[in-house]
């Protein structure tokens, strides 16, 4: 009977399925009719069995109605989440990184932030962590400061279209280390999403938008 089979699933997580595809609620009320026209007349549905059953109609249009309304708040979250992430579409921001991207020899704009005054040498890292130039920039107050970088190794020849990554040793007048945040600046080009997570995307490299900390129009005027 429907009955013996409906006490194999789980209370907890009415979900009804099948070998082969969910048990919705059309098709528990369709076995539950079949049932009762098929049931014997010499030995009828208890009347208690068939309130269980209904019961369990109940709690199952219950939970279908509950998936439904978090369906309804998940699609309405991630359309509010795409709407703000699209908004940084053309528009320069400014995100925690090391990463410089290097196209045709040129950089993008890149900064980092000194906590104190120090002097300042910049090492240039490859993909494969391998350092492939070293800068003196010299003595820099404590502040904001751009990156230069003229896109060429040690050797002198310019490296190739990719991204690259910088450190730097900071000591101040007493040789101590002074602390500093690398930052990357860029234009917001487009969006993607992996793994159901928004990124936005600033030239060749993937930003997650908790990491922006500052957004300007492109002609840098008037801050967002």
């Amino acid at each position: 009977m429907l009955i013996d089979a409906m006490g194999t699933y789980p209370e907890s997580a009415p979900t009804y399925t099948s070998p082969e595809k969910e048990l919705g609620r059309d098709q528990f009320l369709t076995l539950l009719v079949a049932q009762l026209k098929n049931q014997d007349p010499l030995n009828p549905m208890e009347s208690a069995d068939f309130t269980a059953q209904l019961a369990q109609f109940s709690s199952l249009e219950q939970f279908f109605g509950m998936n439904e309304s978090l369906g309804n708040i998940q699609d309405a979250l991630a359309a509010r989440e795409s709407g703000d992430v699209l908004g940084y579409i053309g528009k320069s921001v400014k995100t925690f990184d090391r990463s410089i991207f290097i196209k045709d020899g040129t950089m993008d704009p890149n900064v980092y932030d000194l906590q104190d005054r120090a002097e300042v040498t910049i090492s240039i890292y490859n993909d494969q962590g391998l350092e492939i130039r070293r800068i003196y920039a010299g003595w820099k107050d404590a502040g904001e400061h751009d990156l230069i970088w003229d896109g060429k190794d040690n050797r002198g020849d310019t490296v190739g279209d990719g991204i690259y990554t910088f450190e730097l040793e900071a000591v101040d007048e007493e040789g101590f280390i002074v602390p500093y945040d690398p930052y990357l600046a860029g234009e917001v080009t487009g969006v993607t999403y992996q793994g159901g997570i928004a990124y936005l995307m600033i030239g060749n490299k993937l930003v997650a938008p908790e990491n922006v900390i500052e957004v300007t129009k492109n002609d840098n005027t008037l801050p967002l």
